[in-house]
């Protein structure tokens, strides 16, 4: 993990190559911009290099990058990204227990908010609930995001909700399939699940502090790479799609997808990004049951309230507003 002078340096570096679109930088046009030295400028392009990266070196021309690979550090995500805030601060590691793990630790220090921070594996991964979330080595995107939004504790819910349309935009737009959104979080394709979210909170009894927004998404497992408890309900993007998808332009569309909808929802509220979550709905006019604490409901889903919370009519035509549960369809 690169940190301070050296990374702000290392991330106007492939700022400057990403406006450079595929063509020759001098290294005069480097140093100068930079403000080092040509021999350091070097240095820059050579760590690159080791990172996966490939550089073609031109006498009189200068550099371009040739090719990415498909890791997800801090200068892959950086490569390219459009956002205002979210992923500016990256936090990459080769291997954790859990991405959420850290990102509380650095919530709870004061962490920026668009804080990311991305593994290219988890060994105890985790979904809701507490159940484990397989995460096997350079083959998906596992990553906690912070969050600071300026709502009460009991609005946090719908956060997710934004997260899983924001997600399945930027799958749409990136791999061109069309995801399924299951009540609360989580997207599936052709039925089976391929992305999962965990949101946790810090709070006040008034205000949220920080929301760590999980995120799990399978993108280049295998059929056989799955544990066999798990392959009959499991899918990854490379599977439904056929081809490998590249990794950190996937984040970049996912982190422009949840600024965008997380901007409109201070600004404007819960409401359009209920419409939009309902148009990706799979439950919505469909006889679901919901496993509660409470017990199992059996009803027909009828879509989501202004807050986010799920609604079910059961055979006598009762409404019950489901907080949480375990959605069966």
């Amino acid at each position: 993990m690169a940190h301070g002078a050296q990374s702000d340096t290392r991330k106007k570096l492939l700022e400057l190559f990403a406006e450079a679109n595929g063509e020759f930088l001098s290294g005069q046009k480097i140093s100068e911009q930079l403000g080092c030295s040509r021999a350091a400028v070097w240095k820059h392009i050579e760590e690159l290099r080791k990172e996966g990266f490939e550089l073609e070196a031109v006498r009189r021309l200068g550099y371009r990058i040739v090719s990415t690979p498909d890791k997800v550090t801090a200068n892959e995500i950086q490569l390219g990204l459009k956002t205002e805030t979210l992923g500016h601060t990256i936090h990459f590691f080769e291997e954790v227990d859990s991405t959420q793990r850290i990102a509380a630790k650095l919530a709870y220090e004061g962490a920026p908010e668009g804080t990311l921070v991305v593994a290219e594996e988890q060994k105890a991964g985790r979904g809701r609930l507490d159940r484990k979330w397989f995460s096997p080595q350079g083959t998906g995107i596992w990553m906690s995001l912070i969050l600071r939004p300026p709502i009460p504790p009991q609005q946090a819910p719908q956060l997710t909700l934004l997260v899983a349309v924001a997600i399945s935009q930027a799958i749409q737009e990136v791999t061109g399939l069309v995801p399924d959104i299951k009540w609360p979080n989580d997207i599936l394709l052709h039925g089976k699940k391929c992305v999962g979210i965990l949101t946790e909170l810090q709070a006040d009894p008034d205000r949220v502090r920080s929301v760590i927004v999980g995120i799990g998404i399978n993108v280049n497992q295998t059929g056989a790479q799955f544990p066999e408890d798990i392959r009959a309900i499991a899918t990854s993007l490379a599977m439904e799609k056929g081809e490998r998808i590249k990794r950190a332009p996937l984040i970049q569309e996912i982190l422009l997808r949840i600024e965008r909808l997380y901007k409109q929802y201070l600004a404007h509220g819960f409401r359009p990004v209920k419409l939009l979550w309902e148009g990706y709905a799979v439950s919505i006019g469909k006889p679901v049951t919901a496993r509660t604490l409470g017990g199992a409901i059996r009803g027909i889903a009828r879509g989501i309230t202004d807050d986010g919370l799920l609604i079910l009519e059961d055979e006598h035509h009762q409404l019950h507003y489901i907080h949480s549960a375990d959605i069966q369809l």
